[in-house]
């Protein structure tokens, strides 16, 4: 699960906005999906034990 959602990071950071038409000139969704993908790491962690 952990490679899958890596997987769909990685291309939703370096392809989302070709592939859903997304216009972000000034990086705010791509500093969003990193963020977002940052703090799920930390719960995920934090979750575990």
């Amino acid at each position: 699960m952990v490679y899958l959602a890596m997987a769909m990071f990685i291309a939703l950071f370096g392809w989302g906005s070709t592939y859903f038409g997304w216009h972000d000139p000034t990086g705010k969704v791509q500093l969003a999906l990193f963020t977002s993908f940052v703090l799920g790491a930390v719960c995920g962690f934090k979750s575990k034990g």
